[in-house]
């Protein structure tokens, strides 16, 4: 029995609401399951195609307990068959349901059933799968269903479509790629016809984005977990139907802003399963990462107005100082603690004027035994929670009616026990959202653009920080040749990266050996280079439908600032301009077009003329940047693989020009990471792809010797390994210079890795020659006080030698890497060696030193190709 189980919510426990007794509505029913342990089975966000049976789809024609109760799915199976249903959504007429069904598991099959997506036609009583061919439907995972003011349907989906026709023009095998944690298979946006036809990929994240929301000006909010370089986040974005201005909405850096049982606001939470309110706002379900039961805290959010829970728009109305407002009437909590004021499963509001939602809301109940050894339900009161034989009872989901007006829950349907009932929709008609046509090409899109699968980038000011100069003398001075020389401007290029997705075990092992010293980056491809011009900006080609980011480099053509640690993209014909750069831990606005502050770099502000002292025949519009005026009379430029300086802005009636200098691969000698016709010429699918075996350990054992003017004579031999080897050119044992061994034998101490890469990146021991052999150096261990320490016996006394003397406790001497995987600028004990006055000044030719700069830059890998990998 329930004993003193009152909630602390006012109207708990009354009749249901008479006002929405008319209002049909549907939602879930699930089976709560339980692990062997007898622990309720957690859901992970982690995990979207998770697999929980026992699920069923309920039409109710009115919103009250009496109410007709049809069971939409149970005819597609066998009675009794455990099937699971979930991510419910409805038509803006209220005419039609459409959600994600899971057929039941197939007893000893290989092969499972996948996800797909359902509809339901409320008049016409139709059910039927969207995508009709059994073949066709299977190809993929399909959740988090959606529908678009056309009727067409986005969607979350593994079919990856555009992405394996991207991973053939690349010359790998289709796959769908897996999330960054490598677990399964990234999730992303799709959409495809009511019938589905014309599936395809709209997002191209490396992990999941689900949970898709039409808004109503037409645009799609979703969740995506951002988690590259293990970031490990899910905040808000949104994009248009199409694909195109992707960008971020909200949530970057206000995770830990969870509410705890001690009542503090720090749990670290994640933002799901967003709904817009009649006012614009977006209601969300805030959660930790990991649910033992499914809830989290309704959270209202001010997506207008912020960007972060305290950091408002530039322009923001708005007259409160946080973004988040909590919308449980009771003591609820998102940190995974037992929630005195019940637990809340998702909610979906009402679009009638009334300010209320339906929720799924559980009372928080606690168990034990009662006098007579009978199970007892209790409430979860200060003192019941105090009492230590009570222990938290299962969840007890039901449908509630929430009065935002006066904080009240009313039932509509109380719950039963064993069962969970949730994402609930109401069939209440609203009005269409706005509906935005795709691009077209020749209209909205550059058709030539389109024809070549480009999209085109254009940044303001690599200097503009989050609305600040950060340049050195400011972008005025550093733009004018006349002020600033060219090797005075820190920032000279334009690194693209992109993102290589990760096969699947079934398709090719992969131990951590394949991505080297660290996981951190996986692995990566170089897109290619371009110039950044004298007032920071970029404009430039960029294949489309593929996940960069981009680095800033210096001189040298090495990394300066942080890693960009999201995925950007364009689709095919979009023109895509951001204001600058942002700093890891900044909180203003970046990303967000309508958030930002003014950009620094106002552009021209002389219409037909040049920039001051420039090049008169680059002539400027006003507003123009640099980059754009150049792109306009020149052309717009494509990336090349390059990096290639020209300085074509110098006016040389006014100074001499800057010198010209490029690093090219046509100057290795060694193999190259990317293809001949690549080479010759750039085009959306060149790749530059570095492995370690194939092409850094080359550039160790490239012979450097210098002869004679007999050509045979040999004068000095600086290649790599005939000092960085345990032996000479002889075969005599030598202690490898600086103790770094380059040599390119499998690592004795993981044969996965070559010796000079475990040399290079890992710990090791300091060695000497005793007797002609190679051996670990020992010395006697210290104590703290500097008095060497002996060897004992179990008793704690001293261990004697022959002699009758103590032995000390002899160890090695550790030596730390010689390199990080922080970049090349980290790494300047390296290159110093090789600069004008270094002990090595001349060894490396500049293009050997652009491949490894490049290499260490995105994150010095074993292997940027999977398919590269040995597999045993």
């Amino acid at each position: 029995m329930l004993s003193s189980c009152g909630s602390g919510v006012s109207g708990a426990g009354q009749t249901p609401d008479a006002v929405v007794q008319d209002l049909p509505i549907a939602y879930v029913k699930r089976d709560i399951l339980f692990d062997a342990a007898g622990n309720l089975v957690s859901q992970d966000l982690r995990l979207p195609m998770a697999f929980h049976p026992g699920a069923h789809l309920i039409l109710r024609d009115a919103a009250s307990p009496s109410a007709i109760e049809t069971n939409i799915t149970d005819e597609l199976f066998d009675a009794d068959a455990l099937y699971d249903v979930k991510d419910l959504n409805v038509s803006s007429d209220g005419k039609r349901l459409v959600f994600a069904l899971r057929a039941p598991e197939i007893e000893n099959a290989e092969i499972q059933p996948t996800w797909n997506i359902w509809e339901y036609q409320i008049g016409t009583k139709i059910l039927q799968r969207i995508i009709q061919s059994d073949l066709v439907a299977e190809q993929g995972e399909d959740t988090s269903p959606a529908y678009l003011p056309d009727g067409r349907i986005v969607f979350s989906s593994t079919r990856q479509a555009t992405n394996k026709s991207i991973l053939l023009d690349e010359g790998k095998p289709q796959y769908s790629g897996l999330d960054e944690d490598r677990r399964v298979a990234a999730s992303v946006l799709h959409v495809m016809n009511r019938d589905g036809t014309d599936s395809h990929q709209i997002s191209f994240n490396q992990s999941h984005d689900i949970d898709p929301e039409v808004m109503q000006d037409g645009k799609i909010v979703f969740t995506r977990w951002d988690n590259a370089s293990n970031r490990n986040g899910m905040h808000l974005y949104r994009v248009n139907p199409d694909g195109r201005h992707l960008e971020i909405l909200y949530g970057n850096h206000s995770h830990d802003t969870g509410t705890t049982a001690s009542g503090t606001n720090d749990a670290v939470i994640q933002f799901t399963r967003p709904r817009e309110m009649p006012d614009g706002k977006v209601l969300t379900l805030t959660r930790g990462m990991v649910s033992r039961n499914m809830s989290g805290v309704l959270t209202l959010i001010d997506v207008q107005n912020f960007t972060e829970n305290h950091q408002k728009v530039n322009d923001s109305f708005a007259t409160t100082e946080s973004a988040q407002l909590p919308l449980t009437p009771t003591d609820v909590t998102n940190d995974g603690s037992i929630s005195k004021g019940g637990y809340y499963a998702g909610a979906y509001p009402l679009f009638d004027g009334s300010n209320r939602l339906l929720v799924s809301w559980s009372l928080c109940r606690l168990q034990g035994i009662d006098s007579n050894n009978q199970p007892l339900l209790l409430a979860c009161s200060d003192e019941n929670l105090a009492d230590s034989s009570l222990k938290e009872a299962a969840p007890l989901y039901g449908i509630w009616m929430l009065n935002l007006e006066n904080n009240t829950l009313l039932p509509v349907i109380t719950g039963d026990e064993g069962f969970i009932y949730q994402d609930v929709v109401s069939l209440q008609p609203k009005n269409s959202p706005t509906f935005i046509p795709n691009g077209q090409a020749g209209i909205d899109l550059e058709q030539s653009l389109v024809d070549d699968n480009l999209g085109v980038l254009h940044i303001r000011s690599v200097y503009d920080f989050d609305g600040e100069d950060l340049s050195p003398k400011g972008i005025s001075q550093l733009a004018d040749p006349l002020q600033t020389t060219a090797d005075q401007r820190p920032a000279r290029f334009l690194r693209l990266i992109k993102a290589v997705s990760i096969p699947d075990r079934e398709l090719v092992q992969l131990n951590d050996s394949a991505f080297g010293r660290s996981r951190g980056q996986l692995m990566r491809e170089i897109l290619g280079y371009t110039p950044i011009e004298p007032d920071g900006s970029v404009t430039v080609k960029i294949p489309a439908n593929v996940p960069f980011s981009l680095s800033i480099l210096d001189k040298n053509g090495a990394r300066m600032t942080q890693l960009h640690r999201n995925w950007l993209q364009l689709k095919p014909g979009e023109q895509r301009e951001c204001h600058g750069c942002h700093t890891r831990n900044s909180e203003l606005p970046h990303g967000r077009n309508d958030a930002e502050l003014a950009s620094i770099n106002v552009g021209a502000t002389i219409n037909g003329a040049p920039f001051p002292n420039t090049n008169p025949a680059l002539i400027a519009d006003a507003g123009e940047t640099m980059a754009q005026t150049k792109a306009r009379i020149k052309g717009l430029p494509a990336l090349t693989v390059d990096i290639i300086y020209e300085d074509e802005w110098t006016d040389e009636s006014l100074s001499t020009k800057n010198a010209s200098f490029s690093y090219q691969y046509s100057d290795l000698t060694t193999p190259l990471p990317i293809t001949a016709s690549c080479l010759s010429q750039w085009a959306a699918n060149c790749r530059i792809s570095i492995n370690y075996e194939a092409n850094i350990q080359p550039i160790w054992q490239l012979p450097r010797m210098i002869l004679d003017s007999d050509g045979v004579t040999v004068l000095a031999d600086n290649t790599c390994t005939s000092c960085h080897a345990e032996a000479d050119v002889l075969s005599v044992a030598q202690v490898p210079a600086a103790q770094l061994d380059l040599s390119g034998t499998p690592s004795i101490d993981n044969p996965d890795l070559l010796t000079s890469y475990r040399e290079l990146f890992f710990s090791d021991n300091e060695q000497e020659l005793v007797d002609g052999v190679l051996v670990d150096r020992l010395i006697p261990l210290l104590d703290v006080n500097g008095n060497p320490v002996f060897e004992v016996d179990d008793n704690g006394q001293l261990i004697l030698d022959e002699q009758g003397n103590p032995i000390p406790v002899m160890v090695t001497v550790g030596v730390a890497p010689a390199l990080t995987v922080s970049g090349a600028r980290s790494n300047s004990r390296l290159f110093d060696l090789f600069q004008a006055g270094g002990s090595h000044s001349g060894w490396l030719s500049d293009a050997e030193k652009k491949l490894i700069t490049e290499w260490l830059d995105i994150g010095a890998q074993t292997y940027n190709n999977p398919f590269d990998v040995p597999q045993n």
